[in-house]
Protein backbone atom coordinates (compact mmCIF):
# COMPACT_ATOMS: atom_id res chain seq x y z
CA UNK A 1 0.00 0.00 0.00
CA UNK A 2 1.37 3.61 -0.98
CA UNK A 3 2.09 5.54 2.03
CA UNK A 4 0.78 9.11 2.11
CA UNK A 5 2.54 12.49 2.84
CA UNK A 6 -0.26 12.38 6.11
CA UNK A 7 0.64 8.81 7.26
CA UNK A 8 4.60 9.97 6.79
CA UNK A 9 3.66 12.73 9.37
CA UNK A 10 3.43 12.09 13.07
CA UNK A 11 0.91 13.22 15.36
CA UNK A 12 2.04 16.33 17.00
CA UNK A 13 2.78 15.78 20.84
CA UNK A 14 3.19 12.11 20.11
CA UNK A 15 5.90 10.13 21.24
CA UNK A 16 6.68 9.52 17.92
CA UNK A 17 6.72 12.76 17.15
CA UNK A 18 8.82 13.96 20.00
CA UNK A 19 11.13 11.40 19.45
CA UNK A 20 12.12 12.18 15.70
CA UNK A 21 12.59 15.96 16.39
CA UNK A 22 15.40 14.59 19.51
CA UNK A 23 17.19 12.63 16.54
CA UNK A 24 16.32 15.17 13.73
CA UNK A 25 17.91 18.16 16.32
CA UNK A 26 20.91 15.91 16.59
CA UNK A 27 21.47 15.59 12.86
CA UNK A 28 21.03 19.19 12.10
CA UNK A 29 23.49 19.76 15.20
CA UNK A 30 26.07 17.36 13.03
CA UNK A 31 25.68 18.86 9.66
CA UNK A 32 26.01 22.65 11.40
CA UNK A 33 29.33 21.19 13.15
CA UNK A 34 30.28 19.93 9.79
CA UNK A 35 29.70 23.19 8.08
CA UNK A 36 32.01 24.95 10.69
CA UNK A 37 34.47 22.15 10.08
CA UNK A 38 34.70 21.91 6.61
CA UNK A 39 35.33 25.56 6.90
CA UNK A 40 38.04 25.61 8.64
CA UNK A 41 39.67 22.76 6.71
CA UNK A 42 38.95 24.66 3.59
CA UNK A 43 41.51 27.23 4.92
CA UNK A 44 44.12 25.01 6.51
CA UNK A 45 44.08 22.86 3.17
CA UNK A 46 47.69 22.35 1.49
CA UNK A 47 46.30 23.71 -1.98
CA UNK A 48 44.05 25.77 -3.49
CA UNK A 49 42.10 22.58 -4.66
CA UNK A 50 41.39 21.22 -1.84
CA UNK A 51 40.76 24.74 -0.49
CA UNK A 52 37.84 25.16 -3.38
CA UNK A 53 36.50 21.59 -3.18
CA UNK A 54 36.37 21.75 0.79
CA UNK A 55 34.90 25.47 0.64
CA UNK A 56 31.74 23.38 -1.47
CA UNK A 57 31.27 20.61 1.17
CA UNK A 58 30.87 23.44 3.53
CA UNK A 59 28.27 24.96 1.95
CA UNK A 60 26.56 22.07 1.01
CA UNK A 61 26.18 21.09 4.77
CA UNK A 62 24.51 24.28 5.23
CA UNK A 63 22.03 22.77 2.92
CA UNK A 64 21.96 19.65 4.41
CA UNK A 65 21.30 21.06 7.83
CA UNK A 66 18.56 23.35 6.45
CA UNK A 67 16.52 20.29 5.03
CA UNK A 68 16.42 18.66 8.49
CA UNK A 69 15.48 21.85 10.08
CA UNK A 70 12.68 21.99 7.69
CA UNK A 71 11.66 18.24 8.60
CA UNK A 72 11.60 19.55 12.01
CA UNK A 73 9.27 22.33 11.53
CA UNK A 74 7.05 20.39 9.27
CA UNK A 75 5.81 17.54 12.22
CA UNK A 76 5.44 20.47 14.72
CA UNK A 77 8.73 20.52 16.19
CA UNK A 78 10.82 23.42 17.34
CA UNK A 79 14.00 23.40 14.73
CA UNK A 80 16.47 26.04 16.89
CA UNK A 81 15.50 23.87 20.40
CA UNK A 82 15.98 20.80 18.91
CA UNK A 83 19.34 21.84 17.70
CA UNK A 84 19.90 23.80 20.71
CA UNK A 85 19.89 20.47 22.84
CA UNK A 86 22.94 18.87 21.01
CA UNK A 87 24.79 23.00 21.04
CA UNK A 88 27.98 20.54 22.59
CA UNK A 89 27.50 17.22 22.14
CA UNK A 90 30.93 17.21 20.10
CA UNK A 91 32.71 19.58 22.35
CA UNK A 92 34.47 16.98 24.84
CA UNK A 93 35.10 14.62 21.31
CA UNK A 94 37.09 17.66 20.13
CA UNK A 95 38.91 18.82 23.33
CA UNK A 96 40.55 14.93 23.17
CA UNK A 97 40.95 14.60 19.86
CA UNK A 98 43.06 17.24 18.91
CA UNK A 99 44.62 16.48 15.67
CA UNK A 100 48.77 17.13 15.11
CA UNK A 101 48.98 17.18 11.28
CA UNK A 102 46.68 18.06 8.15
CA UNK A 103 46.59 13.82 7.74
CA UNK A 104 45.04 13.50 11.16
CA UNK A 105 42.71 15.92 10.77
CA UNK A 106 41.26 13.95 7.49
CA UNK A 107 41.47 10.90 9.65
CA UNK A 108 39.26 12.47 12.06
CA UNK A 109 36.51 13.80 9.95
CA UNK A 110 36.36 10.63 7.92
CA UNK A 111 36.65 8.10 11.00
CA UNK A 112 35.63 10.20 14.06
CA UNK A 113 32.79 12.15 12.66
CA UNK A 114 31.77 8.63 10.82
CA UNK A 115 30.79 7.04 13.66
CA UNK A 116 28.56 10.05 14.51
CA UNK A 117 26.83 9.79 10.95
CA UNK A 118 26.58 5.82 11.47
CA UNK A 119 24.93 6.29 14.72
CA UNK A 120 22.30 8.37 13.56
CA UNK A 121 21.90 5.89 10.53
CA UNK A 122 20.62 3.11 12.79
CA UNK A 123 19.03 5.27 14.90
CA UNK A 124 16.93 6.57 11.74
CA UNK A 125 15.39 2.97 11.34
CA UNK A 126 13.14 3.50 14.47
CA UNK A 127 11.61 6.92 12.93
CA UNK A 128 8.76 7.49 10.79
CA UNK A 129 8.88 7.10 6.88
CA UNK A 130 8.90 10.57 5.86
CA UNK A 131 12.05 11.42 8.66
CA UNK A 132 13.46 8.08 7.97
CA UNK A 133 13.98 9.16 4.12
CA UNK A 134 15.22 12.65 5.58
CA UNK A 135 17.68 11.39 7.85
CA UNK A 136 19.13 8.59 5.12
CA UNK A 137 19.61 11.44 1.84
CA UNK A 138 21.44 13.69 3.91
CA UNK A 139 24.11 11.09 5.49
CA UNK A 140 24.47 9.46 2.06
CA UNK A 141 26.33 12.65 1.01
CA UNK A 142 29.46 10.94 1.06
CA UNK A 143 31.76 13.67 -1.50
CA UNK A 144 33.97 14.83 1.37
CA UNK A 145 34.42 11.17 2.57
CA UNK A 146 36.02 10.08 -0.32
CA UNK A 147 38.02 13.39 -0.69
CA UNK A 148 39.07 12.04 2.41
CA UNK A 149 39.97 8.66 1.63
CA UNK A 150 41.46 9.34 -1.51
CA UNK A 151 44.34 12.22 -0.07
CA UNK A 152 45.21 9.04 3.16
CA UNK A 153 45.64 6.78 0.46
CA UNK A 154 47.91 8.45 -1.38
CA UNK A 155 49.73 9.62 1.45
CA UNK A 156 49.66 6.44 3.20
CA UNK A 157 50.83 3.96 0.21
CA UNK A 158 54.06 6.57 0.20
CA UNK A 159 55.22 6.55 4.03
CA UNK A 160 54.69 3.81 6.13
CA UNK A 161 55.95 5.58 8.64
CA UNK A 162 52.49 7.72 8.61
CA UNK A 163 50.54 4.75 7.92
CA UNK A 164 51.51 3.24 10.97
CA UNK A 165 50.70 6.82 13.08
CA UNK A 166 47.19 7.02 11.73
CA UNK A 167 46.30 3.42 12.33
CA UNK A 168 47.03 4.49 16.36
CA UNK A 169 45.40 7.71 15.80
CA UNK A 170 42.39 5.98 14.27
CA UNK A 171 41.89 3.45 16.91
CA UNK A 172 42.25 6.21 19.75
CA UNK A 173 39.61 8.18 17.32
CA UNK A 174 36.78 5.37 17.02
CA UNK A 175 37.16 5.04 21.62
CA UNK A 176 36.22 8.66 21.70
CA UNK A 177 33.64 8.46 19.33
CA UNK A 178 32.10 5.40 20.68
CA UNK A 179 32.14 6.98 24.15
CA UNK A 180 30.09 10.35 22.42
CA UNK A 181 27.61 7.48 21.53
CA UNK A 182 27.89 5.69 24.83
CA UNK A 183 26.42 9.02 26.90
CA UNK A 184 24.31 10.05 24.45
CA UNK A 185 22.00 6.67 24.69
CA UNK A 186 22.68 7.35 29.04
CA UNK A 187 21.38 10.92 28.35
CA UNK A 188 18.65 10.42 25.77
CA UNK A 189 15.92 8.06 26.55
CA UNK A 190 14.14 8.80 23.06
CA UNK A 191 17.70 7.55 20.86
CA UNK A 192 17.19 4.41 22.97
CA UNK A 193 13.89 4.00 22.24
CA UNK A 194 14.54 4.57 18.62
CA UNK A 195 17.63 2.26 18.20
CA UNK A 196 15.26 -0.23 20.04
CA UNK A 197 12.53 0.21 17.43
CA UNK A 198 14.83 -0.04 14.67
CA UNK A 199 16.37 -3.24 16.25
CA UNK A 200 13.00 -4.83 16.54
CA UNK A 201 11.88 -4.27 13.00
CA UNK A 202 15.20 -7.10 12.19
CA UNK A 203 14.10 -10.35 12.52
CA UNK A 204 17.06 -11.52 13.64
CA UNK A 205 17.19 -8.59 16.51
CA UNK A 206 18.94 -9.56 19.58
CA UNK A 207 17.61 -8.45 22.91
CA UNK A 208 19.87 -6.30 24.01
CA UNK A 209 19.13 -3.26 20.62
CA UNK A 210 22.23 -1.07 22.13
CA UNK A 211 24.99 -3.97 22.63
CA UNK A 212 24.20 -4.66 19.11
CA UNK A 213 24.17 -1.04 17.76
CA UNK A 214 27.52 -0.70 19.33
CA UNK A 215 29.13 -3.99 17.47
CA UNK A 216 27.42 -2.35 14.37
CA UNK A 217 29.13 0.54 15.19
CA UNK A 218 32.68 -0.97 15.50
CA UNK A 219 32.35 -3.00 12.13
CA UNK A 220 31.33 0.37 10.45
CA UNK A 221 34.55 1.78 11.61
CA UNK A 222 36.58 -1.64 10.29
CA UNK A 223 35.45 -1.30 7.18
CA UNK A 224 36.37 2.33 6.91
CA UNK A 225 39.96 1.34 8.15
CA UNK A 226 40.32 -1.05 6.03
CA UNK A 227 39.26 1.26 3.07
CA UNK A 228 42.74 3.01 4.07
CA UNK A 229 45.08 0.02 4.53
CA UNK A 230 44.95 1.17 7.98
CA UNK A 231 44.46 -1.67 10.47
CA UNK A 232 41.13 -1.05 13.41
Amino acid sequence: MTTTRAEAVPAVGSLEHSDAVELLGLVAQLEHVAFARLAADSALAPTIEQRLELSRFASAAVERRDRVLARITEIGGDPVAAVRQYDDVLDDFDARTQPGSWWERLLKAYVGYGVADDFCRLAAEGLDAGSRAVVLEVLDDASHAELAVAELDAAGSADGVLTARLALWGRRLVGEALGVVQRLLVQRPALVRLVSVGSASQDSAPPNAPAKLFGELTAQHTRRMSRLGLTA
